[in-house]
C-alpha cells in the first residue's frame, strides 16, 4: 500500500503546499503513522499520513461469509473479518493559528487518532467526536475534536476500484463543555452555535462558545 501513501502525500502537497516538518509514530501492532506540518501565513496545519493505508471497517458488521455462533457460556457472537480493500479511507487535518501555543505537541495525539481505526475498529466519519483523554497540546482547553465535512482544504483522492476514495477530514477542537453539549444536541447544532457566535475555531486558546 506504499503507492496509496505516495498518492495521499502528493494530494496533501497539492492542497496545502510543501510540509516544513514531519514526525513518525509507530504503535505496537499497527502500521507506521506520520504527521506532516504545513505553514500558511499565521495558520499551521497538521495532516496525518498512514491512516488511509487500510480501509476502516465497522467491527459490529458481520462478514457476509460467516454466521452467528452460540455457546451455553456466552451470548450469540458475530464473526467479522475486515475487507482488505473495500471500505472508507481517510486522513485527518487540523488547522490552528501559530505562535499562540505549543501546538506542535499535537503530533502524537493526532497519530493516536489516526491509529484508532486499526486499534479500536472505529470508522471515523463527519459528525463524530474523537477524544484523546488529555489536552491536545500543553495548556490546551481541548481534549477532543469534532470531525467535519471534507472537501474544503484538500479534495478527495480517487483510488483504483474497488478501493474507496481517500477523504481528508478536518478536525475542530472542542472544549469539554462543547463535547458534552454536542452529545445531547448533535454536531450540526454545535456548529451552528460556533457560526452564530463568530467563533475562531483556529484559536488554540479560545474559550467555550456560550451554550445556554
Amino acid at each position: 500500500m506504499a503507492d496509496v501513501l505516495a498518492l495521499v502525500e502528493a494530494r496533501l502537497r497539492t492542497g496545502l503546499g510543501e510540509p516544513d516538518a514531519r514526525a513518525a509514530v509507530t504503535f505496537l501492532g499497527t502500521d507506521r503513522f506520520e504527521v506532516l506540518r504545513f505553514t500558511d501565513g499565521d495558520v499551521v496545519r497538521y495532516a496525518t499520513l498512514g491512516m488511509s493505508v487500510q480501509p476502516m471497517t465497522d467491527p459490529a458488521r458481520p462478514s457476509p461469509d460467516h454466521h452467528p455462533s452460540t455457546s451455553r457460556f456466552a451470548a450469540p457472537l458475530s464473526v467479522s473479518l475486515a475487507d482488505p480493500v473495500k471500505g472508507p479511507r481517510a486522513e485527518l487535518v487540523l488547522s490552528v493559528r501559530g505562535g499562540l501555543a505549543d501546538t506542535d505537541k499535537v503530533l502524537r495525539p493526532l497519530a493516536v487518532l489516526a491509529a484508532s481505526p486499526q486499534v479500536e475498529g472505529l470508522v471515523v466519519a463527519p459528525g463524530a467526536s474523537l477524544d484523546v483523554g488529555e489536552p491536545l497540546w500543553p495548556g490546551a482547553p481541548f481534549t477532543s475534536v469534532l470531525v467535519a465535512e471534507p472537501g474544503g482544504l484538500v479534495e478527495d483522492l480517487d483510488l483504483d476500484e474497488p478501493m474507496d476514495p481517500v477523504r481528508f477530514l478536518p478536525l475542530l477542537p472542542m472544549t469539554p463543555n462543547e463535547a458534552a453539549w454536542k452529545r445531547v444536541h448533535g454536531a450540526a447544532a454545535l456548529q451552528e452555535r460556533w457560526l452564530n457566535s463568530g467563533t475562531d475555531l483556529r484559536d488554540p486558546l479560545r474559550k467555550s462558545v456560550p451554550l445556554d
